[in-house]
């Protein structure tokens, strides 16, 4: 082959690449196009949204239904406000509930809307009284270790209790001189 055929099999090589890392980037971003076509808004509050973004996916059964529009702050309630773009092709119920996800290794957020029983269906501008926040990690690892510190607490208690009502010191007293005693 001669050196321009080579260099020119390179470039369309080069050029695949840089289209696919920019093809993964928008993936990861949330920034391709979306096939939502006319949408109804209904809003939801959360205590805790931990990681959504605007242009999350709002999901059910697994399905794209919507995205989430605008995050505010509600200073009267101290509560996140999301905004929800629901597909008009997608009905639910008022009693829906909507939760907060992680999806996949990178951690992207999303909300799961699972339908409940009520006859009448989200109108727009309804909100969404039932929601779950975010699951945040370090939250539950500190509620994790403070329950083990005070397990902890708990179990040098005991034994102290145990120390006082055999009239000596738990930890020194070995089980054959509490039988001599």
């Amino acid at each position: 082959m001669e050196r321009t055929t080579i260099d020119l099999w390179v470039g369309i090589f080069v050029a695949l690449g840089l289209a696919a890392l920019l093809g993964l980037a928008m993936k990861v971003g949330n920034l391709t196009t979306s096939s939502i076509g006319e949408t109804y808004i209904v809003t939801a509050n959360f205590e805790n949204i931990g990681g959504l973004k605007p242009r999350a996916p709002v999901k059910s059964a697994g399905v794209v239904v919507g995205r989430v529009g605008e995050i505010n702050f509600d200073p009267k309630t101290y509560e996140a406000v999301v905004s929800l773009s629901i597909d008009k092709r997608y009905n639910f119920p008022k009693d829906t509930f909507a939760n907060i996800y992680t999806a996949g290794l990178l951690g992207e957020q999303y909300i799961g809307l699972e339908a409940g029983g009520d006859e009448t269906n989200l109108k727009n501008g309804d909100k969404i009284s039932q929601t779950q926040d975010a699951v945040v990690l370090e939250k539950l690892i500190s509620q994790f270790l403070y329950s083990k510190a005070t397990e902890g607490d708990d179990k040098a208690s005991k034994t102290a209790s145990t120390s006082t009502e055999t009239g000596g010191d738990a930890l020194d007293a070995s089980p054959l001189d509490k039988i001599g005693k």
